[in-house]
């Protein structure tokens, strides 16, 4: 159970490091004005989305992995919460394909100042998971 933990940290961080800098780049990509740099970000963007969808699909592994290998667990209020904030967290990463989809198809309609916003979502989530996964608190 202890690899399965340790494999499921290491994906999450995998999965949050782009969650956290896809949508900075977001940022930057939404003031753009040369195609050079429009052509750079659309490269980036799909890159890091790769790479941050395969540590989503490894934390979610894992992590279903370490339910099935311990079904108590979902009995306890904590988890459940945890469960449904990583929901969130899913839906989150489908807008960032979302939003990868509308630039490259020229199709952006937000502003910088509205992807700053936007990414401040993930840490938020963060935090509510990493304090209901240490303190379980119900």
């Amino acid at each position: 159970m202890l690899w399965l933990k340790a494999f499921h940290v290491i994906a999450v961080i995998a999965w949050f490091a782009g969650l956290f800098y896809l949508p900075r780049l977001y940022v930057y990509h939404a003031d753009a004005k040369d195609s050079i740099s429009v052509e750079r970000f659309i490269v980036m963007e799909r890159r890091l989305f790769a790479i941050m969808t395969i540590g989503a699909a490894a934390a979610v592994g894992f992590g279903a992995a370490m339910l099935a290998a311990a079904p108590v667990y979902l009995a306890m209020g904590w988890l459940r919460a945890k469960l449904l904030l990583v929901l969130l967290v899913l839906t989150y990463h489908w807008f960032c394909y979302q939003f990868m989809q509308d630039f490259a198809k020229n199709r952006n309609t937000h502003t910088s100042k509205w992807y700053r916003g936007f990414n401040e979502v993930p840490s938020l989530l963060l935090i509510a998971i990493v304090l209901l996964a240490v303190l379980k608190p119900f």
